[in-house]
């Protein structure tokens, strides 16, 4: 199983010193250490662990791709108004790139399969992290698996899905000794 990561974080071009300020609207500032996001690295190892722990056989030679992009509230409320009509911040959103439901790739593709794109508002994780007494690290991974739950077409439309959807979380965590 491989797995192509691209981090795109929005962040590089402004973090030259170890902090990082984060607009979180309403005039709020927050100030992050940058050493307790994770690192591209360390993206990248975790998501391999977890495309070879959920096993999906959409590729034909079990290669994938996905981009990540960490990002602040502005981004990504831009994003939901914009494809879900909803004016507000969020945590994380996941564009799949795959349309209709089901993912299907050339039966004799040499190529990873595509899977979409999952954006993170560091701002929301940090203020989840902060009221579930957790670390960003993990609330950042807790993001990151259940938007790549969403690609690999996992929903959740009622309580039933939903807490299925938590519980694969929670193993997902578990693989990268985040539980």
């Amino acid at each position: 199983m491989e797995v192509e990561l691209s981090v795109q974080d929005f962040f590089s071009p402004l973090v030259q010193s170890r902090t990082l300020q984060i607009d979180c609207g309403s005039a709020a500032t927050i100030e992050i250490e940058t050493a307790t996001l994770p690192s591209t690295q360390t993206w990248e190892a975790w998501f391999q662990i977890w495309i070879e722990t959920l096993q999906p056989d959409i590729s034909p030679i079990y290669a994938y791709e996905l981009c990540l992009r960490l990002t602040d509230d502005a981004e990504i409320q831009a994003l939901n108004a914009q494809y879900r009509q909803q004016n507000h911040p969020t945590d994380v959103l996941s564009f799949t790139a795959w349309e209709g439901g089901r993912l299907q790739p050339e039966p004799l593709s040499c190529l990873p399969v595509y899977l979409g794109d999952i954006v993170i508002s560091v701002g929301t994780a940090y203020r989840q992290a902060a009221e579930r007494n957790q670390p960003l690290q993990k609330e950042l991974a807790w993001l990151a698996t259940h938007g790549l739950l969403h690609l690999l077409g996992w929903d959740h439309p009622d309580e039933e899905s939903l807490m299925q959807m938590l519980r694969q979380q929670d193993i997902l965590l578990e693989t990268v000794s985040l539980r």
